[in-house]
């Protein structure tokens, strides 16, 4: 009976959004759920998912963590997504396992689902995931550092910032792209730090933020100061890496390599802070997420992956004025054209 009547609570609560949104001349209602509203990746995704719900005339509600790895905050957001009928979910998770059961609520509640960025796991949890190949990222910056090292990177000292102890897919990808693509051989690739490679210093977390990356990076040249090679989850975790090398006088002699692809990471390549960063692209994201949230409201079609992949890829470029052969890549002043945040 309990069940009967969730069931029917949820149904009337659809109705009622489903009015609402036809009086304001709204087609059907999503919602997007991000880990926070302050890092600029983030923001250009409520940029292009906004701009895309106004231009098809569907009702956007927008949901973020108090900080990355806020997991609670993303599950009340889905509840609420749930209560209020949504069509849609688009979802970068902070959690990518312990969001799994939240998510089949919302589908069981007749919601598409759709995952940005972030796969979740297992990446069949959501309906569809719109993401950047992010173990390719990884590999093109891991690829470009060893090639810039060229012989020296047999005896590379290699500091790997990662993004959460809770491992969510998109920092794994990355991680393990990086290692692959400088040569490294992985161990679990579904995880990162079980790699036996003498090369690799450590691994620390970030929160993919600038005084995490800045605290990750003391805390690895505590280990060794002799590091070389460094990894990044993101460009501000890039930045902090740089402030704590640089207050050892060791900014100039240390490749730092990064993914997002934001106008800030960009400058910082063009200034010398990054070496390369892999460009992403979360506007293209969000508004394919909204243009598939109403074709699913409309015709109850669900969007198709790339061919040959699991997920709709959007893409990503190599970002550096310091190209290397065997390595694809676009010029800084290419990469801020195409830049966000």
């Amino acid at each position: 009976m309990k069940k009967l009547l969730t069931g029917t609570a949820l149904a009337l609560a659809a109705f009622a959004t489903g009015a609402a949104a036809e009086s304001h001349g709204m087609s059907a209602s999503a919602c997007l759920i991000t880990k926070t509203d302050t890092n600029p990746f983030f923001v250009k995704m409520k940029e292009g998912a906004t701009a895309k719900a106004e231009e098809l005339g569907i009702e956007l509600k927008t949901f973020a963590g108090k900080v990355d790895g806020d997991h609670e905050t993303q599950v009340q957001a889905i509840e609420t997504c749930i209560a209020d009928g949504a069509k849609g979910i688009l979802l970068t998770a902070s959690d990518t396992s312990s969001i799994v059961p939240a998510v089949q609520q919302a589908r069981d509640a007749g919601i598409l689902v759709i995952a940005l960025d972030t796969p979740l796991n297992p990446i069949d949890s959501a309906d569809a995931t719109f993401a950047t190949d992010n173990f390719l990222a990884g590999e093109l910056i891991g690829k470009w550092a060893a090639a810039k090292l060229g012989d020296e990177a047999a005896n590379a000292k290699i500091a790997m910032l990662d993004l959460a102890v809770s491992q969510p897919t998109v920092g794994v990808l990355r991680d393990q792209g990086c290692l692959q693509g400088f040569g490294i051989e992985l161990g679990d690739p579904n995880k990162w730090g079980d790699e036996e490679d003498e090369r690799i210093v450590g691994n620390d977390v970030t929160a993919g933020n600038e005084e995490g990356g800045r605290k990750a990076m003391e805390n690895l040249l505590a280990k060794d100061p002799m590091i070389n090679v460094v990894y990044t989850i993101n460009e501000p975790a890039a930045a902090g890496a740089y402030e704590a090398l640089k207050s050892i006088g060791r900014e100039n002699d240390v490749l730092i390599v990064s993914v997002d692809g934001g106008c800030p990471g960009v400058q910082n390549v063009a200034d010398g802070v990054i070496g390369a960063t892999s460009q992403q692209y979360p506007l293209l994201m969000a508004s394919k997420g909204i243009e598939a949230i109403a074709a699913w409201a409309k015709d109850g079609v669900k969007p198709q992956p790339t061919e040959g992949k699991d997920f709709f890829d959007t893409g990503v470029s190599l970002v550096t004025d310091e190209p290397v052969e065997g390595v694809e890549s676009i010029s800084v002043a290419e990469g801020t054209e195409r830049c966000w945040g």
